[in-house]
Parts: structure tokens; sequence; C-alpha cells
């Protein structure tokens, strides 16, 4: 079965088979392909254009209380270590997924058309995770990020990397060592909108690209896809977490905040079922 693609109301949920982006408007799910792996750039270029919707819906209050869970469970932890203890549980989360979709081609019974439906739902859940960890982690920097297409590029760029630094120093004008901050500065609405149709066009272009060589390598049966679908997965999550302290820079060497302690049925940010294992921290 494919991994389920929801987004449920102030509840983030990093797990092997699901993600859960929260917000006070979106109640939506996120969408999976589904079909042939013929027209992959089109299909997932539809994907990422839903999850960033969603994902960009993420008001800061929401991802401030997602860090602040994190934070109330470890709270002798420095900025520093939250963010790499989120690092870890990106990591696990989307090297789960991975090696969950690889696994379907070996399992009796199911056909390709499963486990490419499979590898669709995974990909939307590994763009939702990536969109998760880049805001987590500017929110741990103090980085409050308001506006709707601000977040867009934010996302976009850290996935792409250095070549997304190249298109937001192109399209502002400005250079920075922790680029990420370039991104929430006052930028013209024309030339932010401008800027995040490039990124979404060359992240299009690098994911597929990426993805394609994957789903190749989840197809294949008898329990080798799984292992390609793991790794692979790993490898990519890696780059983000590079990416991301690349645009960021090191984490403050202090919170300048107060831990807010929420009430019990506030601080269940991370709801477990049956059918949903969260990633222990």
């Amino acid at each position: 079965m494919a991994p389920a693609i929801t987004a449920a109301t102030e509840n983030f949920t990093y797990s092997r088979d699901t993600v859960h982006l929260a917000s006070e408007e979106d109640n939506c799910g996120g969408a999976a392909m589904s079909k042939s792996t013929n027209n992959d750039s089109g299909r997932i270029e539809k994907v990422l254009v839903s999850v960033l919707d969603n994902g960009s819906r993420l008001q800061a209050p929401a991802v401030a209380k997602y860090v602040n869970h994190v934070r109330k469970a470890h709270p002798d932890e420095s900025p520093a270590q939250i963010v790499e203890r989120m690092e870890k549980m990106f990591i696990l989360a989307v090297t789960g997924s991975g090696s969950a979709v690889g696994a379907t081609a070996a399992v009796p019974g199911v056909g390709t058309v499963a486990s490419i439906a499979a590898v669709g739902a995974e990909s939307a859940f590994f763009l939702e995770a990536s969109a998760l960890l880049t805001l987590a982690i500017a929110s741990v920097h103090g980085i409050s990020v308001q506006d709707h297409q601000q977040r867009r590029a934010l996302v976009l760029a850290v996935a792409l990397g250095e070549s997304g630094m190249e298109i937001v120093q192109k399209a502002t004008g400005i250079t920075a060592k922790n680029w990420g901050t370039a991104i929430t500065s006052k930028i013209p609405g024309p030339t932010m909108r401008g800027m995040n149709s490039t990124l979404v066009r060359k992240f299009v272009t690098k994911y597929a690209a990426k993805r394609s060589a994957l789903i190749l390598g989840k197809l294949v049966p008898a329990g080798i896809g799984a292992v390609i679908g793991g790794a692979g997965n790993r490898a990519i999550g890696k780059g983000v977490v590079k990416n991301a302290r690349e645009a960021f820079g090191p984490a403050p060497a202090r919170w300048t905040d107060h831990l807010i302690v929420m009430p019990a049925d506030d601080a269940a940010v991370l709801p477990q079922t049956e059918t949903r294992r969260a990633i222990r921290r």
C-alpha cells in the first residue's frame, strides 16, 4: 500500500508512512503520483506545486509549535543540538519511506503498478518532510517566514542548494554567506514571484532526474529495491540537510526566547496510532 500523505490541523508527524503538516488554514491531503513512470517530470511538477502549497501554508506559529515540542522533550539541549536532532529525525523518516517503497516490489502479489503508486506517494512525503525541516530550522534561527511566497522560495532554494543560492542572488542582487536570510528580506512581489518560477523549473528538472533513477531501483524485485530505495533517499536527504546548514549557517549559541510549556492536549503534536509509528526522539 502506498504511504499516506495527509495534513491534519496542528499536527506534525514524521513517520515511515505519514508526514503531517499542520496549519490553521489547511486540511488537505497531499497529492500522490499513481500512474506510469512516463511523463515523470510533469507528474512531479504537479506534486511539487501541491506539496509546496500545503507546506507554504504552515504559519510561523505552527512551525514554532513543532520546534517547541522537540525542545520540550529535550529542555536541556542547545539550539545546535535541537537542529541536529531534527536533522536525524528527517533522515530516519525519509530513509524508512524509501525502504518501505522498495520492499513492495518484493512482496508476492504486489505488482509494478502498486509499486509505482507507492513511489509517487513517497515522493510527496519526501518533499513535505523537506519543507517541514527547512521551516523548522529557520524558526530555530529566529527567522519567522510570514509571507507565502517567501516560504515557498526558502523551501525550494534549500532543496536546490548551490544552484538555488545562485538563483536567489541573481534575482535579488543580495550576496550573503548565510543566504537563507536574503529570502526573508524585503523583496518586491514581482521579483519574488519570478524567482519562485525559476526555482520551480530548476527544481523539477533536478529532482526528476534523481528520482527517476531511484524509481527504477525501487522497482527491482527480491528485496534489492528496498536497499536501493533506503540508501538513495538517505543520500538525497543528507543533501537537503547539508544545503540547510549552508543556507542558515551555525545555529545560535543559545535560545533567545523561553520554552513554552503547552497543556497536555496541545503538546500531543506527534500522535501515534496502530498504523502510524512516529520516530522516537
